[in-house]
């Protein structure tokens, strides 16, 4: 399942985002934390986890799990890691997917949140590969791309400006990715009775998703 959320962060998280990346020295190279296959194609930068930078990631977990949406789709039991990154003119980050494990925890999920108007920088597009095509995305400041881990993906060199963007990893409550969409669609039918008024329906949907999830769930 692939979705794209509208409006994760406020105006105010991103003029702390704006300040974190106005901060030159607080950046080192992204291919410290590159896999094996993947340190051989990541070229960009990524902040180093103190200060503003550690306050912001903290802020952005804070963010999405108050995000129904988000929680909806992803089922979130950890984090398992989050970055900031920046690309300037040049750089870019070649086809792959992602680790299986990180920390020891397995990932199931992957997202980007944009951080940069999109007019502001050339280039830059995440680029999904599906079995109809590539699909491109590049998003509005503060708006998010939720895809699974296993997608592959890529950069697309960034020509000019700078490409802001916070990048995630989750291990889902639910390890499936066909039982997440499931249970993603029993939610919006949910909401959809309740806003009709429907209780009868409403208390049929919510059996149906607690014998889902203690079916598919892991805790």
């Amino acid at each position: 399942m692939f979705i794209q959320i509208a409006d994760v962060l406020t105006a105010a998280d991103l003029r702390l985002a704006n300040t974190v990346f106005a901060q030159k020295d607080a950046f080192e190279s992204g291919a410290r934390t590159a896999g094996r296959i993947a340190k051989t194609v990541k070229n960009n930068e990524q902040a180093k986890p103190t200060g503003l930078a550690a306050d912001l990631t903290t802020l952005i977990e804070k963010r999405l799990m108050k995000n129904d949406v988000f929680r909806t789709a992803a089922r979130p039991k950890a984090f398992i890691r989050l970055l900031l990154s920046r690309y300037t003119a040049g750089m870019q980050y070649g086809l792959h997917s992602d680790d299986a494990f990180m920390d020891g925890q397995r990932v199931d999920l992957s997202f980007t949140l944009f951080l940069a108007p999109p007019g502001t920088y050339e280039g830059g597009e995440l680029i999904v590969e599906e079995p109809s095509g590539e699909r491109l995305v590049k998003l509005e400041a503060g708006s998010l791309v939720l895809y699974p881990s296993a997608t592959l993906h890529r950069v697309a060199e960034v020509t000019k400006g700078e490409r802001r963007a916070a990048v995630g990893w989750i291990r889902s409550l639910v390890r499936s990715a066909e039982d997440r969409e499931t249970l993603f669609d029993v939610a919006l039918a949910l909401r959809q009775a309740e806003a009709a008024g429907d209780r009868a329906l409403t208390d049929r949907l919510l059996k149906i998703q607690g014998s889902l999830l203690r079916r598919w769930g892991e805790d």
